[in-house]
């Protein structure tokens, strides 16, 4: 039974079926070999062949995992098609580990250096995120619904018997609000409930593999393990994919800071425009306290290391008791308040409702004005100024450590500071000169945060490696502000886009607007239609860049002073596509998404700057520029309406189309890998239980005794595209004395110029060496071998002491043996089929079976 060696493949985002990896070609009425389950189960699993026997030199096996993301094609499809909804909350979760100086042990991070600061500014901003979900539910419920929409034909319209509303006592006082309330509190319970559900279906700890053993043998003692060195990769922490207790805490903060932001909008609403007096007063203050409280221990305990580090199952905390405690009690002071009727003290809120009847009589007096929710445009505009500036301080700070705070510390003190000017706040400083607006001053103050991000960037330890080509850090070190940017931006477009939607069902489309979203959702609007256009600019820039690199391509196929047949130049020019699209994306993509991103930067500057200025254009039967600036915010806001749908739409066509999964696929399954770090309302990590899984399966195989059949003296691990990260990940947690006997095969690999440059902690140039030296057996060869060819647009060159192989593609290109068809293009797939795979695993699998290999050299 010895002399046998395990091939153990491991597919990416495209869900390559079992029997397509085991290399199983479909015979009539199925009568060929099958994959069967040899571990695991229905949603992840490892395949083999029907036909491998226990005297195979070589048995192939395939761990299918894609079932967990957006590769499966399961009845649960629908259901992870909205998890795309939640696209903002996983690109903030990213941007947390696209730190470029992540130090290697988590516990040397000190709070006060370039890491440990960025780390608290981006898990602020996505406790921002959480806030934005909260207040724009807040928005729809409160605001549009209970406040504005006072007509029984407006209420009408809201499904379910919501006609009550606008009758009797719920129409007096602020009573209606705290129905509108529970529109937040219960979609915040239901991502509560979902998280933790997911996180029960995905995690998986991985097992340490024991010999199997009678129950009457005591077996010799084994002594303990040896102290492990400390860690050079942040991969190499055993708790990177176990945090459970991290993920309760973290959802616990989010999920109550959400409902206290919830509640501070209508508390907000009654104390600006009634304050209170005599018993109101005795339930207001203690629930503002507890409110505030409720956001300040969340913004306090999202910073502390002991709170935020992964280490496994953990009880919640005091924190986190806490912290729900205050909530129950502002909560609860909440809806009294709420109840109770209006005080003497001030103006009534009921006043500033619009009146009944608008809907028969739209002229009556006060039927046309803005009567939003007082104060809820305001804390809009405000949120999503600071986000902005929150934004800047990351990417600077990621950029150039402490010292480029600064200026973002400055631009956000000196706005609230100039506000104040302009409204005449500010005691004993004079009068701001007529015709000054906010966004005059909005705008500098934005200008003068971003100039950190203009600063040098400061070398951390993880740059000693010189980079090689195009595998340098993407976006100069800013990747964390502009991921977390991108999340923010989706994030500002589905709450404009489902605010605007609700406004636009509850008014009557025959009459004129009475029911207003806020003034941010018309500059939300408008500047999303730029985006688009900005969008499509961009995407014309790379076409032209495409056609460019074809062009080079084919000349170069084709060669001075040769003749070619127009069957050879069809062939070259089908040819040189592949290979452009494999420079454009390994050479260009990321600068193009830094110049989109530089344009995003602007736009949402100004559509801050334009919020906090309070000023809405004329209506839309205004002439000249200003029916264009309707016009464009029109067609914007109706893109922002159907956004989400668009976006759940694509989802779904992620497990139901080739072409789409393997192209958005790629993004989807970048941002899912990584654990819920930073957001814990994020879509569920399918690492946390590939890895782990992985990890079990190989050290369980591994270990085997001397005699079991089942005994494998080496294995081939052989990761395609995504697979290869997955590989990478699990062979740094593999402990030194499983990793002599395995060879690491990667193929389709984007660790360099993709993961390499977004994530430098832990695929970087001298964190990929890691890896390789992890590899490298007792002898001195580097047990892993890394294929590419150029025609594949996501696989690359690894250059990090690794053996590379170039695979050829096509093989040739006229058809040879007897065949008419001409040899496939297979460009990211197919790699085990290609020569150059089976002579390599020929080679490695003789190397495996030597008790001491040999070292080779040279590139093949």
């Amino acid at each position: 039974m010895g002399d046998r060696v395990l091939e153990l493949r491991v597919h990416g985002v495209s869900n390559t079926p079992p029997d397509q990896l085991l290399g199983l070609r479909p015979e009539p009425a199925g009568a060929g070999p099958q994959p069967a389950l040899v571990a695991g189960g229905k949603v992840t699993g490892f395949y083999r062949s029907t036909s491998a026997g226990p005297d195979d030199p070589i048995t192939v096996e395939a761990y299918s995992w894609g079932q967990l993301t957006s590769g499966a094609r399961t009845a649960r499809d629908v259901e992870r098609a909205l998890w795309t909804v939640l696209l903002p909350f996983t690109l903030a979760n990213v941007a947390l580990h696209a730190r470029p100086d992540i130090p290697p042990d988590p516990d040397t991070e000190r709070w006060a250096g370039r890491s440990g600061i960025a780390a608290w500014l981006i898990r602020l901003f996505c406790l921002s995120l959480t806030a934005t979900l909260a207040i724009t539910l807040t928005g729809v419920g409160v605001d549009l619904i209970a406040w504005q929409c006072v007509d029984q034909d407006c209420l009408g319209r809201v499904p379910g018997p919501w006609e009550f509303l606008g009758r009797g006592w719920w129409r007096a006082d602020a009573h209606a609000l705290t129905v509108g309330l529970l529109l937040p509190l219960a979609v915040l319970v239901v991502l509560g409930m979902v998280a933790w559900r997911t996180y029960q279906y995905e995690a998986e700890m991985p097992a340490e593999p024991r010999p199997a053993r009678r129950p009457t043998d005591a077996g010799p003692e084994v002594a303990p393990p040896a102290d492990p060195p400390p860690p050079a990769n942040p991969l190499q922490d055993p708790t990177f994919w176990c945090g459970e207790g991290q993920l309760r805490r973290a959802a616990v903060l989010h999920l109550c800071t959400g409902a206290a932001v919830a509640a501070s909008v209508p508390i907000a609403a009654v104390l600006v425009m009634d304050p209170p007096r005599g018993a109101r007063a005795v339930v207001a203050w203690p629930t503002v306290a507890a409110l505030a409280a409720v956001v300040g221990t969340a913004v306090v305990a999202i910073g502390r290391p002991y709170l935020t580090r992964r280490r496994g199952d953990t009880p919640l905390g005091r924190w986190s008791t806490a912290v729900g405690a205050l909530l129950g009690l502002g909560l609860a002071g909440t809806f009294v308040l709420l109840v109770l009727p209006d005080g003497p003290a001030g103006r009534p809120l009921a006043q500033l409702r619009p009146p009944v009847g608008c809907t028969a009589a739209p002229d009556t007096p006060g039927c046309l004005v803005d009567r939003s929710l007082p104060g809820y445009d305001t804390a809009v505009a405000w949120l999503a100024t600071y986000q902005v500036l929150l934004l800047i301080a990351i990417g600077a700070v990621s950029r150039s450590g402490r010292r480029a705070l600064l200026a973002p510390v400055l631009g956000a003190a000196l706005l609230p500071l100039g506000v104040g000017w302009i409204e005449g706040a500010l005691p004993g400083v004079p009068a701001a000169p007529r015709g000054l607006s906010i966004w005059m001053l909005a705008v500098p103050a934005i200008a003068v945060a971003a100039t950190g991000l203009l600063l040098p960037r400061t070398r951390g330890d993880a740059d000693q490696q010189p980079p090689g080509p195009h595998t340098d850090l993407a976006w100069g070190g800013r990747g964390p502000a502009l991921i977390a940017g991108a999340g923010w931006t989706m994030a500002i477009a589905y709450g404009a886009g489902l605010l605007h939607w609700v406004a636009e069902r509850l008014n009557d489309d025959a009459g004129p607007e009475r029911v207003m979203p806020p003034l941010a959702v018309f500059w939300a609007g408008l500047a999303f239609a730029v985006a688009v256009a900005a969008l499509v600019g961009t995407g014309i820039r790379a076409g032209l860049l495409f056609r460019r690199l074809r062009r080079q391509e084919y000349a170069e196929l084709t060669g001075p002073g040769t003749d070619h047949s127009p069957h050879d130049r069809r062939r070259c020019r089908d040819v040189s596509r592949y290979r452009a699209l494999h420079r454009l994306v390994g050479e260009h993509a990321v600068r193009l998404v830094g110049c989109y991103a530089t344009v995003a930067v602007v736009l949402a500057a100004l559509c801050c700057a334009a919020a906090l200025s309070r000023s809405r254009p004329v209506p839309g039967s205004a002439v000249g520029w200003q029916a264009v600036i309707h016009t464009v915010a029109d067609v914007g806001d109706m893109m922002l309406g159907w956004l989400p749908v668009v976006v759940a739409g694509v989802g779904l066509l992620v497990y139901r189309n080739d072409t789409v999964r393997r192209s958005v696929g790629v993004v989807w399954d970048v941002g899912t890998f990584w654990p819920r770090a930073a957001h814990p309302l994020a879509p569920p990590s399918y690492a946390e239980r590939a890895v782990p899984e992985l990890q079990t399966r190989v050290a369980g195989i591994l270990a085997l005794a001397e005699h079991d059949p089942r005994r494998m003296d080496g294995v081939i691990l052989s990761g395609h595209s995504q697979g290869t990260v997955i590989c990478a990940s699990m062979l740094l947690q593999l402990p030194a004395r499983w990793r002599r006997r395995i060879w690491f095969f990667s193929y389709g690999c984007q660790l360099t110029r993709l993961y390499g440059r977004v994530f430098p902690a832990y695929f970087g140039p001298d964190r990929l060496r890691v890896l390789a030296g992890a590899l490298t057996w007792p002898d001195g060869c580097v047990a892993w071998t890394n294929f590419w060819r150029p025609t594949d647009p996501l696989g690359w060159q690894v250059t990090a002491g690794e053996r590379e192989v170039p695979v050829v593609d096509p093989e040739a290109l006229h058809p040879s043996g007897g065949e008419v068809a001409d040899p496939p293009i297979r460009n990211h797939s197919g790699y085990p089929e290609a020569v150059e795979f089976q002579r390599e695993r020929a080679m490695v699998a003789r190397l495996l079976r030597r008790g001491v290999p040999s070292p080779r050299r040279g590139v093949g």
